[in-house]
């Protein structure tokens, strides 16, 4: 049993799913419509988590910048990407229930990101219906490609950025179409994002899916 002093774990919804499909925007509207608190994995996984993986490194005795930008994103392929990512995920999971532990809310608390995998957070469930996976269609995932400066641009420093651009993109293409297989396997609810609808009738849909956990 997941260790929950607070109860924090078993009282928390999910929102899981990839990349673009415009998961932190919902859990922004939701926690102002309704009053939850809005847990951001990528926000966490980008400081915190980022500390503990450096200490990790120090103690390990290897360098602390990490692999280098050209054998992560050019010379590696999305699939062997995609691996390593999953990898990752199960790791840093851990760090995750940390961080909600120490959460304690009179609302419910919805935690989103696509770190938060269904094959993971399953395991804590009492019910499905406690996670949501949000996948965006590929004709939105290029959309938002085209419209979202952080999501055209790769910001790091490496030899071939146009190459090393289409493999992160093709990586998250195949986490996205795994996190719905799973999803789908464990009987979680996949909901497909188009851009037909604007992102207030978005959180709407995942608002009425959560509703018996809303109060």
């Amino acid at each position: 049993m997941t260790w929950d002093p607070f109860g924090t774990i078993a009282n928390t919804l999910w929102l899981g799913g990839g990349q673009w499909a415009g998961k932190s925007t919902v859990a922004r509207i939701l926690a102002g419509r309704c009053g939850i608190t809005a847990y951001h994995y990528d926000y966490h996984d980008a400081r915190g988590h980022d500390a503990r993986r450096i200490a990790g490194r120090a103690t390990r005795g290897e360098p602390l910048t990490g692999p280098d930008p050209d054998e992560m994103w050019v010379r590696r392929t999305p699939g062997d990407m995609a691996e390593d990512a999953l990898a990752e995920f199960g790791r840093r999971f851990e760090w995750t229930l940390d961080d909600l532990r120490g959460l304690v809310s009179g609302r419910p608390i919805l935690a989103e990101g696509w770190g938060l995998r269904p094959e993971l957070v399953a395991p804590l469930l009492e019910s499905p219906g406690r996670m949501l996976v949000m996948v965006p269609t590929e004709e939105f995932r290029q959309r938002q490609l085209r419209d979202l400066p952080r999501a055209r641009e790769f910001g790091l420093h490496v030899s071939d950025p146009r190459r090393a651009q289409a493999n992160r993109v093709d990586r998250d293409r195949l986490l996205a179409e795994s996190a719905a297989e799973a999803a789908r396997e464990r009987g979680i609810r996949v909901m497909g994002v188009d851009g037909s609808r604007d992102a207030e009738q978005v959180a709407t849909e995942v608002a009425d899916h959560f509703a018996p956990y809303l109060g």
